[in-house]
């Protein structure tokens, strides 16, 4: 019976290990994007070197990015900004929030407070995963697509991209989607300046367009 008995609580015993190992408490190590791996392991020290940067807390760095969808058209039908917020949060794995007019303008029938469009802000993971799927995926399904433009930088080291078509983010079903939509992408970053923001995000993959020489 003894012999039983231990071979009974070995038996929990193993079974209780093996169910820890396979969900460990906490939910285990979280999964870094791959963006964010490479900034860290290889873009970071480059750009130390290459701007002569000491404080590694000075680097260049992602902060934010803010995703803008505006629907004019909500102002005669509500239901296309209930479409378009439901799809950018699609897009962006985030619920956004509805954008309202600042100020009333009769000529468009636009009164304050009126919703015009929806917008979101990732940052952290989400902001690295998005900015991954952009690069890799949504911007070579752009038609007819050279690169993007280098000269749509704030001065301030922020860039902003114009998006003519949601539809290149294959994480909408094109079955449930009435229209194309536009929105724009505005990275925003800890750069003193354009260079380094332009150095910092051709090294992430942003595929800038070539300037043709005169």
């Amino acid at each position: 019976m003894a012999k039983k008995e231990k071979a009974e609580k070995a038996d929990k015993s193993g079974k209780k290990t093996a169910k820890t190992a396979a969900a460990p408490k906490g939910g285990g190590e979280k999964h870094v994007p791959r963006l964010r791996q490479r900034y860290a392991q290889d873009i970071a020290p480059k750009m130390r070197e290459e701007f002569g940067i000491e404080n590694v807390m000075a680097v260049p760095r992602l902060e934010k990015i803010v995703l803008n969808m505006g629907m004019g058209e909500a102002i005669q039908n509500i239901k296309i900004l209930d479409d378009a917020t439901a799809e950018l949060g699609q897009i962006a794995g985030q619920q956004p929030t509805i954008t309202r007019a600042r100020k009333s303008i009769a000529a468009f029938k636009l009164r304050e407070g009126m919703p015009i469009g929806c917008r979101v802000t990732l940052r952290g993971h989400r902001m690295w995963s998005f900015l991954d799927r952009l690069i890799a995926t949504a911007l070579p399904r752009v038609r007819d697509f050279r690169g993007v433009p280098d000269g749509s930088f704030d001065g301030r080291g922020n860039y902003t991209l114009g998006i003519q078509d949601h539809l290149v983010f294959p994480d909408l079903d094109y079955n449930k989607v009435d229209k194309s939509k536009g929105l724009n992408v505005s990275i925003v970053t800890t750069a003193e300046n354009d260079e380094q923001a332009l150095y910092l995000l051709r090294e992430l993959g942003m595929p800038f367009a070539r300037r043709q020489s005169s």
